[in-house]
Order: structure tokens, then C-alpha cells, then sequence
């Protein structure tokens, strides 16, 4: 277990130091966000393949963080790639840039320190393949897992899918997403990322109780920091300066869990 964890952290320092040669060369380190999925699903891949002869609990936690992982890997690239620099990495950098500080705090402050957020996050995907290895059968709290998995998946990407529409029509410039999923939370992508992994880990720990224990820590710290640290908080401050009505559209909605209202904006 702890040669395969070992060897997983050092390909991700690998990878993420060859991203960080890559950022300095177009300035820009944004990027980063779509290695956030694709990291996982990488480590959670490298560690079924250690497994000689993967059983069927190994095979399943590994096509969830897979699937997960590179299905955002994909849309945030894209988006990316369509959209260019990401207005909060753009602040974060803006003194750097000032100082002639761009390489070391892209380095620190993004690159290593999203490796060791990535590896801590995945932790119960790759300790639960390696766990389950080639004999564990999937059982009722695998079952479970993946049904809370298949939950935070269709919010996330139904969220995903409604909020691109709503940007690439041109009227609703400036306006405010509270259509479909985004009626009953401000955040259903979060909502969903938090599920997906609660569901891996509840997966992982049907392996073994001590990996459930030992990355507990993991979904844990996703769902504080998509709630409470760079994911809602951050992203709701800028909102709230550039779209008319977003206090409003705060005041009424929920701001993670999903919530049903009425058309007044009233709880049902």
C-alpha cells in the first residue's frame, strides 16, 4: 500500500512539474483547474494497474474516479481553451506579475499546492483499489456508494451542461443562471463533486474499515473547501459585483444542497 502510494505521488510531482515549465511559458496558470479532475482519474488508473489481477471492487472504484475525473478534465479544458485566463487565478497572480514573482508563486501557490490538495482529495480511490485488490467482491455499501455517486454525477454534469447553454446564448449576458438544477442550488457542479466522492469513499471503505478511516480526510476537505474556503466563497464574491440581481437570486436559493421552492422563491 504504501509503495503504490509512494509511487503515485511521484508521478503526480512529475506532472506537475512538467505543467508548471508549461505555465510559465504561456503565463497563464489557470489551466491548472482542468488537471484537478484529470489528476485523479490518472492516480486512481495508476493504482489499478499495480494490482496484478484487479477484482471487481477495485475495477468499480476506479471507473468512478475515471469517469468523474475525466469527464471535468475535458469540460474545464475546453472552457479554458474557449475562455482563456480564469479571472481568480488572474488576481491570485496579479502581484507576482508586479514583482517579477510569476515563476516561484505559480510553482507554491498553485502547482504543489493543488498536487498535495489532488493527492489528499483521491486518497480514498487509490488506498481502496490497492484495498480491494484482486478478490473483493462488491458489496451493499459499494452499492451504496455508487448510487450516491451516480447522484453527484447528474448534478454536476446536468449543471455543467445547463450553465454552458445559458452562457453561449448571447441575451443572457450578464444575467443570472437560476434555471433547472441551478433553481434549487447556486451550486449544483459543487453539490454533485462533493457527492461523487462521498460515494467513492463509501466504495473504498467497503475494502477495508482502516481506508475508511485513514481518507475520511479526503471528501471531508473537498466538501470544505467547495463550501467554505475556494469554491463558493471565492467565486460568489466576484459574482456578486459583476451580476445584477445575484443578491437576490442568493437571498432565495440554496447555496449547496438542493432545495425545492415555489415560484415566489418560498421552501416547499
Amino acid at each position: 500500500m504504501v509503495e503504490a502510494l509512494v509511487g503515485n505521488a511521484a508521478i503526480l510531482l512529475g506532472l506537475v512539474l512538467l505543467l508548471w515549465a508549461i505555465s510559465l511559458q504561456i503565463n497563464d496558470v489557470s489551466f491548472i483547474d482542468s488537471f484537478w479532475g484529470g489528476g485523479m482519474a490518472l492516480l486512481a488508473l495508476a493504482s489499478w494497474l499495480r494490482v496484478a489481477e484487479p477484482g471487481p471492487l477495485a475495477t468499480l472504484i476506479m471507473a468512478m474516479a475515471v469517469l468523474w475525473g475525466g469527464r471535468l478534465a475535458i469540460y474545464l479544458y475546453r472552457r479554458w481553451r474557449k475562455e482563456g485566463e480564469d479571472p481568480r487565478y488572474a488576481r491570485m497572480m496579479r502581484k507576482p506579475r508586479e514583482q517579477g514573482r510569476f515563476a516561484s508563486a505559480a510553482l507554491t501557490k498553485v502547482f504543489l499546492g493543488q498536487a498535495v490538495l489532488l493527492f489528499l482529495v483521491s486518497s480514498p480511490a487509490q488506498a481502496g483499489i490497492v484495498a480491494a485488490g484482486s478478490t473483493q467482491p462488491i458489496g451493499p455499501l459499494a452499492l451504496a456508494g455508487l448510487a450516491l455517486w451516480v447522484v453527484g454525477v447528474f448534478f454536476e454534469w446536468v449543471g455543467d451542461w445547463q450553465l454552458a447553454r445559458f452562457r453561449a446564448d448571447p441575451a443572457n449576458k450578464g444575467q443570472v443562471m437560476d434555471r433547472g438544477l441551478w433553481r434549487y442550488t447556486r451550486h449544483p457542479n459543487y453539490f454533485g463533486d462533493a457527492c461523487a466522492w462521498w460515494g467513492i469513499w463509501l466504495a473504498a471503505a467497503s475494502a477495508s474499515w482502516w481506508v475508511a478511516a485513514a481518507t475520511v480526510i479526503g471528501p471531508l476537505f473537498l466538501t470544505f473547501t467547495l463550501t467554505r474556503w475556494s469554491g463558493k466563497p471565492l467565486l460568489e464574491a466576484g459574482l456578486a459585483k459583476r451580476r445584477p440581481g445575484y443578491s437576490e437570486y442568493v437571498a432565495r436559493t440554496s447555496g449547496f444542497v438542493p432545495c425545492l421552492r415555489g415560484r415566489s422563491g418560498r421552501k416547499l
